[in-house]
């Protein structure tokens, strides 16, 4: 009967038979690996931390896919792909990339399908960040962007945005849920008017992520993710993704992320894929908790309102509604002034005040003071964001836990 466990073979000894044994010790080190073994096929992908491969052929580097993409890091990755699969059948599309951050995917984007003469219209309010790339980058570059405000326009987006509609119109750009305010835009109406006029449809669904809702079964050409958030779920990783719905425009997009060097890295990708296996267990849990505590919050007295896009009173809960089925963990709500907000997060004791959201903690923060600032906000570049509003994004913590820290904080203002 023979042994079990057979020890680990070295390729180049095998290559080379008798001569191996002539070689110095520091080129023994450097030229010995194990052999792979085909049998061996992990549960778990593992991580490939390497910035290049090996060729048995030069004819290799010519072979489709696992051929030239597997020849530097930033060009392809095991560890990275596999979590590309992933995202992509949850997508429903024809390719995802990963990027090195979800402004990195953005940028992507932008940068592709958009020319120094052409128009992009989009839908506010969106991430500071995505903004400040517009305003200090794309326009100085020779884009035209048209902003439109969800809350102003309300019911009446579909015609604001065809009327904005431009011969050199190129990109139609929303967030699901706009941030910091849960705004909620009518996506299947403006999708449509897009590609009336021949553009493209890009969709950032960071805050619903790619279990709540598949914008690409709507319609939408691009959707954009920061894997930072719901899909990592975990407050661990920095990263971005975009999924195609035509795979010409993946192959752009790979195309020029090949020369930009704006790929994950195989470690994060990891940490990416760890988190994608209990997307669905989070999103359950978080939407649901987040409903209970929404409901909660439209009753207190100290709140002014609530947006949260599973309650009826949401102005655009029927757009939600039309999309999915459970709405994730993100609201807004208003206490009437800074002062009061501030004063709110600096006295919660489990609710996490800090930016960044969709982990698995509970976060909390004033966009006024934090992640919009008040250069954006007061002037309102970013649509009409109250100095008391906060965002909050619900965790899996139990619900009556999260809501007995917002009262006890709601007390003290």
């Amino acid at each position: 009967m023979s042994f079990p466990f057979p020890r680990g073979q070295n390729v180049t000894e095998e290559k080379m038979g008798e001569d191996f044994a002539k070689l110095h010790v520091c080129t023994r080190i450097q030229v010995s690996h194990a052999k792979p073994l085909e049998s061996c096929d992990p549960v778990v992908v593992p991580i490939y931390q390497t910035t290049a491969y090996r060729f048995k052929t030069a004819a290799q580097w010519s072979e489709p896919n696992h051929g030239s993409n597997y020849c530097y890091q930033r060009c392809g990755n095991p560890t990275t792909e596999n979590v590309e699969v992933i995202i992509n059948e949850i997508e429903q599309g024809q390719g995802t990339l990963l990027y090195s951050s979800g402004l990195a995917a953005g940028t992507a984007v932008f940068l592709e399908f958009l020319d120094p003469k052409s128009h992009m219209i989009c839908m506010i309010p969106i991430y500071s960040s995505t903004f400040t790339f517009f305003v200090d980058t794309l326009v100085r570059w020779g884009a035209e962007i048209t902003f439109i405000d969800v809350d102003a326009e309300g019911d009446n987006l579909v015609q604001a945005v065809e009327k904005a509609m431009k011969p050199n119109t190129k990109l139609v750009f929303c967030e699901i849920f706009g941030n910091p305010t849960v705004s909620i835009p009518d996506v299947l109406g403006t999708i449509e008017v897009a590609h009336k006029h021949n553009a493209i449809y890009l969709i950032d669904t960071t805050f619903a992520s790619p279990y709540i809702v598949q914008p690409i079964k709507f319609g939408a050409d691009l959707v954009l993710h920061s894997c930072s958030k719901y899909l990592g779920g975990h407050t661990d990783i920095i990263g971005g993704c975009v999924t195609c719905r035509d795979e010409a425009n993946w192959k752009r997009l790979k195309s020029q992320q090949l020369t930009t060097g704006s790929s994950m890295s195989p470690f994060d990708a990891s940490l990416l894929a760890r988190g994608i296996k209990t997307l669905a267990i989070r999103l359950d849990r978080i939407s649901d908790n987040a409903v209970i505590v929404a409901q909660h919050l439209e009753k207190h007295p100290k709140v002014k309102w609530v947006k949260y896009p599973g309650l009826e009173s949401h102005p655009g809960h029927k757009y939600a509604n039309q999309m999915m089925s459970k709405f994730s963990g993100m609201m807004a709500f208003d206490v009437g002034t800074s002062e009061k907000a501030t004063k709110l997060v600096e006295n919660l004791r489990i609710i996490v005040h800090s930016i960044s959201l969709g982990g698995t903690e509970s976060k909390i923060e004033h966009p006024l003071s934090m992640s919009h600032g008040k250069q954006l906000i007061t002037k309102g570049w970013l649509g009409t964001i109250p100095e008391g509003m906060l965002r909050f994004s619900i965790g899996i913590e139990n619900p009556n836990d999260i809501i007995a820290d917002l009262d006890q904080a709601l007390e003290k203002i």
